[in-house]
């Protein structure tokens, strides 16, 4: 019954549209209340503990660090060296938008915030040389959703808690993945682009002293991933510390290199900032105490039971997990399944054998993909609202891309190397 009632409540919730947040936590409460006998405080006392975790703090830290970069001149000249890099190829501003999307994902760790920073240059530009419109908004909406793959991820800080994982280690294994979806999203771009003849600008073909000098102009901005992956591999700050680090030298770059952050778009970052992550701490803190009746009813273990007797074949229950993954990130956002979803599948797939640093990376990159899916295709309504263009057209425009996602996501999930090789040398 107590778990008819947490499932009903939940899609009913969702159906009418409550916030994501709110849905779950509404969920436990009427189960708790009808079908246990357990105190209602039950909810707020797991979903305030759940906060008090210090790895946890990397992400309002990496959140900041992403916006004051944003603002402080990084995403400019990030673009600058895409452009010099890939411009000159058939639908040039594709692919300095995919690659400027991926250079930012190593900065800012989040999907929506790498759309809007590189989105917003790139989607008018992409229409004013007459680009279509739904193509020119749906690729930083598709490149949008490597910045939760490349590190520094929040997601994967988020993973490595709940499994009980290094999040070094996440950080690591996401460098190919994220090469790998990004390589895939350019030759779809590539492809459209061909068909379509859109070809690039007279006099943007690179040459060597264009990309030097770009280079040059970005190599503060391109320190900062170095600095982060070096400082936590190379045992001078975890990776909470390193989050830290980040925001310093994102405000000192951007304040006396770039001399383009003032107090009035500083104190803009700090207000931004707050409040994603007021929104991004009440979903965890809800997935938590969500997860937390789940476990208790039983609820991974009947469907870890499940899946195992489904099939032995570790090809077959991960096919599986990838189907049901797709299907829950055109609903759930990310925090939220990651919290929800890692105690469920994880004993699954360790039993199978699976790496619980490569099932992460096969989660998260999952979930990447509900982010250009609808409904829910969080970065699709940021793209629409930063290039002003009609959402139908972009939900058309992006499913090539989609496809590309879902292929590179099967090479990553039966190619346990290209997530392990990383982390492994690094022991």
């Amino acid at each position: 019954m107590s778990v008819g009632l947490l499932f009903g409540t939940l899609f009913i919730c969702l159906l009418i549209g409550v916030p994501i947040a709110f849905s779950l936590g509404v969920s436990a409460l009427v189960a708790i209340y009808f079908g246990s006998t357990l105190p209602l405080d039950i909810i707020v006392q797991k979903a305030f503990t759940s906060l008090d975790s210090f790895p946890l703090l990397a992400i309002p830290f990496f959140m900041l660090a992403g916006v004051l970069m944003g603002k402080g001149g990084v995403s400019k000249r990030l673009l600058d060296l895409a452009t010099a890099m890939v411009g000159w190829m058939t639908g040039g501003l594709s692919m300095v938008t995919i690659v400027a999307c991926m250079f930012f994902a190593a900065i800012s760790g989040s999907g929506p915030a790498t759309v809007a920073a590189i989105g917003g240059f790139m989607i008018p530009a992409m229409i004013a040389r007459n680009y279509g419109s739904g193509f020119a908004a749906a690729v930083p909406a598709a490149a949008g959703s490597i910045g939760v793959i490349i590190p520094p991820s929040i997601p994967f800080v988020i993973y490595g808690v709940t499994a009980s994982v290094s999040v070094g280690d996440m950080f690591l294994a996401g460098i190919f993945p994220g090469i790998i979806i990004t390589s895939g999203l350019m030759l779809t771009a590539y492809i459209i682009a061909k068909r379509n003849d859109y070809k690039p600008q007279e006099g943007e073909g690179a040459t060597f002293k264009d990309v030097f000098k770009a280079l040059n102009d970005a190599k503060w901005a391109l320190l900062i991933p170095v600095i982060i992956l070096g400082g936590i591999y190379g045992g001078v700050f975890s990776p909470t510390e390193a989050a830290v680090v980040s925001v310093v030298y994102a405000l000192i770059i951007g304040t006396f290199v770039y001399k383009e952050l003032n107090w009035q778009n500083i104190y803009e970052a700090f207000r931004e900032t707050i409040v994603i992550n007021a929104t991004t701490m009440i979903i965890i803190g809800l997935s938590v105490s969500f997860a937390y009746f789940m476990t208790l009813e039983q609820i991974p273990s009947q469907i870890s039971a499940f899946l195992t007797d489904l099939s032995t074949s570790p090809i077959l229950i991960l096919l599986v997990i990838n189907v049901l993954l797709l299907i829950t990130g055109m609903f759930i956002d990310t925090i939220s399944a990651v919290v929800i979803l890692t105690p469920v599948l994880l004993p699954v797939v360790t039993a199978l054998g699976v790496d619980p640093v490569h099932f992460g990376v096969i989660l998260v990159a999952n979930l990447a993909i509900g982010f250009v899916t609808p409904p829910l295709g969080v970065n699709l309504f940021v793209a629409s609202t930063v290039g002003k263009v009609k959402f139908e057209k972009i939900v058309t425009a992006v499913i090539p891309f989609i496809i590309s996602m879902i292929i590179c996501l099967l090479v990553i999930s039966y190619i346990p190397e290209l997530s392990l090789w990383l982390p492994e040398q690094s022991e």
